[in-house]
């Protein structure tokens, strides 16, 4: 017969605020949750702030955002502006528009709130970004994060349509312009093109339906998605725990850091105020997207100098880049009575569809290459994979081209120079840039590399030329501790793959293809020090070093 138990005395709070905690806990388990997240390490670097700053925009967004919904009318009936600025008074416009003006000049703090929600937006997009080029670089998209990944580019590309919807919002002569380009493109589509904007715009462009419409997915819909994602994308960070980089006592099975509680959440929580501070400040003192300088919009005239914010420009750009006729190649047809507008189409469709299906694909491009199907939780230095980083480089810069062409107009006025030139140049890096690039950061990436295996090898340069007795002029090195000696020589460097014969002994088409690209991804590597060559050349060298080290004490 089992011993009889005495139960324990339930737990009492002594307080009130402890009362009504255990009483929450109780019915929620939220000590449990606390104990489990609280003990979770986050490793201590500066690059992994980029993914902070854009979870911070999008709550400053958020706050700013249900502000500005008080006040904003998403109408395009036509009234006359009565409010406070004087230079558009009486002026005929959409009330979009007129309460635009209202939350800038007649309610208080709107001006300010309307240039935080828009300095956030750009913030978030841009940090996204970063963070993006971060993983990418680092290689952190590997296994297990290829979804992650997945989930990363969904959210860049919802943040472009959260900001593409926000920034037409405001019936302006600049959002009108861009909407007109927008209007172009999907009638460019063939067959359905015009049915979509005749849906979107609510009737022949501009219509009376779309700031409605745009309004409604911008403040619902896609901050929705937005949510989702970001919900999706930290249940997979806790899950698959956090990447690292590489360093002494640092590999694929632990994490070397800080607990969420309570010192990183409260360095967390003081870098959210930092953010907010920044952007305040630049809210405050630097103007963006004044709307009463363009006035309503109008389709009747063409405005020259009109951009959209940044990260549309590529598209934007690669419109501007695209030429109408190539000699006497025309790019626009009359088929079955349709007319295919191939010179807008292509640059708006192509470019973008190349970007995001490399982008959406590249995990599982590059594990298909290298086989390398193990789970990673240390990060590459950027140099110790420069195939990989040479083609980011690759695509960034064609990203950059098409988006300075979206600013040609500018360059040429600004520099005094031709527009035809500052076009044809633009064309020329279109195609040629990306191949320069790429070779360039291939050279430097291995250039770094070697220097990073001498360095391990023979020590840091001083700069110090001492002569030995015999007569000898030397230069000292000093030797490297083993935390940073660890980070030189502490990495995978794999050989090419060749082709792989299938269970039958053939070796298909598809594997020969996969052993070129495998000899292209890895040639030219360089093959980090081994612990035989580090204690070689150490033995080598130490009495040399001991000896100048020790001459020059004696010479002062």
């Amino acid at each position: 017969m089992s011993a009889a138990t005495t139960p324990s005395a339930p737990f009492v709070a002594k307080t009130k605020g402890g009362r009504i905690t255990d009483f929450v806990d109780q019915r929620v388990g939220g000590s449990g949750i606390l104990r489990e997240f609280g003990r979770k390490v986050f490793p201590d670097h500066w690059s992994f702030m980029f993914g902070e700053v854009a979870l911070y925009s999008f709550v400053i967004l958020l706050l700013s955002g249900t502000f500005l919904t008080f006040w904003f009318d998403p109408s395009m009936a036509e009234t006359h502006y009565a409010g406070s600025y004087v230079p558009l008074k009486n002026v005929e416009m959409s009330v979009a528009y007129s309460s635009s003006l209202n939350i800038s000049f007649d309610i208080r703090g709107g001006l300010f709130m309307r240039q935080v929600h828009h300095w956030s937006a750009l913030l978030f997009v841009a940090s996204i970004a970063v963070h993006m080029l971060r993983v990418f670089f680092t290689g952190a998209f590997r296994k297990p994060r290829e979804m992650n990944w997945v989930v990363g580019s969904v959210l860049l590309i919802l943040a472009m349509a959260a900001g593409f919807t926000g920034y037409s919002l405001p019936d302006d002569l600049l959002s009108g312009n861009g909407l007109r380009i927008i209007d172009g493109v999907i009638k460019a589509i063939p067959v359905i093109g015009t049915y979509i904007s005749f849906f979107l715009f609510g009737g022949e462009f501009p219509g009376t339906a779309v700031i409605g419409r745009l309004y409604m997915l911008h403040i619902l819909l896609v901050p929705a998605l937005i949510l989702l994602m970001i919900v999706l994308h930290l249940f997979m960070v806790v899950v698959h725990k956090h990447t690292q980089y590489p360093g002494p006592g640092r590999n694929d099975g632990n994490v070397v850091g800080y607990p969420l509680g309570p010192v990183y959440a409260a360095k967390a929580g003081g870098f959210f105020f930092i953010v907010f501070g920044v952007i305040a400040l630049m809210a405050a003192f630097f103007t963006i997207n004044p709307i009463w300088n363009y006035g309503p919009y109008d389709p009747s005239p063409v405005s020259a100098g009109t951009q959209p914010d940044w990260y549309i420009g590529f598209v934007d750009g690669a419109l501007r880049l695209m030429p109408g006729v190539i000699g006497n190649f025309h790019f626009e047809y009359v088929i079955f009575g349709y007319t295919l507008t191939l010179n807008v189409l292509l640059p708006a469709l192509v470019p973008a569809g190349i970007l995001f299906t490399v982008m959406f694909t590249y995990p599982w491009i590059e594990r298909w290459i290298t086989k390398d199907d193990r789970e990673h939780h240390v990060l590459d230095r950027p140099r110790n994979a420069p195939t990989r980083t040479a083609i980011g480089v690759a695509g960034f810069v064609w990203y950059c081209v098409m988006w300075a062409a979206a600013g040609s107009d500018l360059i040429a006025t600004h520099f005094h120079v031709s527009l035809n030139d500052v076009t044809y140049w633009l064309r020329a890096l279109f195609f040629v840039g990306p191949i320069i690039a790429y070779i360039v950061t291939k050279r430097v990436a291995l250039a770094l590399q070697r220097k990073d295996r001498e360095i391990a090898l023979h020590g840091r340069e001083t700069g110090r030329i001492v002569r030995l007795p015999h007569g000898e002029f030397i230069e000292v090195h000093a030797p490297l501790d083993e935390y940073k000696r660890y980070k030189l020589v502490g990495f995978e460097s794999p050989a090419p793959l060749p082709a792989v014969p299938n269970e039958h002994g053939v070796v298909t088409s598809k594997e020969k293809r996969r052993a070129f690209l495998s000899k292209w991804f890895f040639e030219d590597r360089v093959a980090p020090a081994t612990p035989a060559e580090l204690e070689a050349a150490h033995g080598h060298h130490a009495p040399a070093v001991e000896s100048a080290e020790q001459s020059k004490s004696l010479s002062h």
